[in-house]
């Protein structure tokens, strides 16, 4: 157990079982405000089979423990392409894995994630308990298949060019696109400034935004300092004569773009600046090659307009050491509908291959 966050996890994310390259030093790092701790495993020749990074939540409680990270996309942990689940399920049966506390949370991560089959597997046969509940469905959009067909259809331009044209009514319409070396302290508190005049002021706490508060462009402002995560972050803004009016941001990673969050200011809601927004995102991902983009949970309507289809199933998982203490849990956790994942039912899931 290594206090902190050490290089291992830059070399892993490049090469991981789950290919989630953006889970790197500075994502665990920001999420974790500094007090995380990592459990690295290696081979006896010193390569590296897994890192597991956790934080204590509650610090006067240092036995309960959760993989930290933006809440979206997903969390996980990060593991060799090349891990066996016989080396796996070495390191939880072993006094190692005494770090991870009585329970460590993983979540939202797919239910078919590779690296949490994998690891959920291992746990079970060293004597952990799984608890699982879901964490709601991605909607995701098959990108090579509009480019394919040729997009917008002209109904789509159409639709889109009126919306435009409405808004154009409140003053003049301009774009950026944020990324790299574009990101800075002003963007991110124009976000918020986006965030501070939608809905969720009025309707939540704010604690789902992600750059409203202080602490929230704290946490993005640490992550973009790796230049990795700088350029594979992007936020797409809409101005009224200079003015942010509509958001997305986003992540890039491999041939998936994620959204995270979008929001618009409220006064401008019949104009229709979050559709605006979203297509014109969808365009851009069009336009560079990705071949899917992933919308994320819930308001299927705007999505499945756009093309959307049901994908990975998420869900919220306690790893669980003491068999007493899961069976405390147990309906606590899983009352939502989900129930304890077990072997035998992973090993019968044909959507994946066995694993060995």
């Amino acid at each position: 157990m290594v206090d902190g966050f050490p290089e291992t996890l830059d070399m892993l994310a490049a090469t991981s079982l789950s290919r989630q390259s953006f889970l790197r030093t500075a994502w665990f790092r920001a999420a974790a405000i500094g007090r995380g701790a990592t459990l690295v495993a290696t081979r006896t020749d010193g390569s590296p089979v897994a890192a597991i990074v956790t934080a204590a939540p509650w610090p006067h409680v240092p036995s309960v423990r959760m993989v930290p990270g933006s809440y979206w996309p997903l969390r996980n942990i990060l593991v060799a392409h090349d891990a066996r689940l016989a080396e796996m399920e070495h390191l939880f049966a072993s006094s190692a894995a005494d770090a991870l506390g009585r329970l460590w949370r993983l979540g939202p991560v797919p239910e078919e994630d590779p690296s949490f089959r994998l690891v959920a597997l291992a746990a079970e046969r060293a004597g952990w308990h799984i608890l699982s509940r879901p964490a709601g469905q991605n909607w995701c959009i098959d990108v090579d298949a509009l480019r394919a067909q040729g997009w917008p259809r002209a109904s789509t331009a159409k639709r889109l060019a009126s919306y435009a044209n409405r808004l154009k009514q409140h003053g003049a319409i301009s774009w950026e696109e944020v990324s790299g070396e574009s990101w800075n302290d002003s963007v991110l508190e124009e976000l918020g400034g986006v965030e501070s005049e939608s809905w969720i002021p009025s309707r939540t706490d704010g604690n789902g935004a992600k750059f409203l508060k202080p602490a929230q462009r704290a946490l993005w402002r640490e992550v973009l300092t790796d230049p990795v995560l700088a350029a594979a972050l992007s936020a797409t803004i809409l101005r009224i004569d200079g003015h942010a009016v509509g958001f997305t941001f986003d992540l890039d990673d491999g041939a998936t773009r994620h959204g995270i969050a979008g929001s618009y200011n409220r006064a401008f809601r019949t104009c229709n600046v979050g559709k605006l927004v979203n297509y014109r995102k969808l365009e851009d991902t069009i336009a560079r090659g990705f071949s899917s983009l992933n919308m994320g949970v819930g308001d299927t309507g705007y999505k499945r307009e756009m093309g959307a289809v049901a994908g990975d199933r998420l869900i919220d998982v306690l790893f669980v050491r003491d068999r007493l203490l899961a069976s405390a849990l147990r309906w606590w956790w899983c009352r939502q509908g989900a129930g304890r994942i077990s072997v035998a039912e992973m090993q019968n899931n044909q959507r994946q291959p066995p694993l060995t």
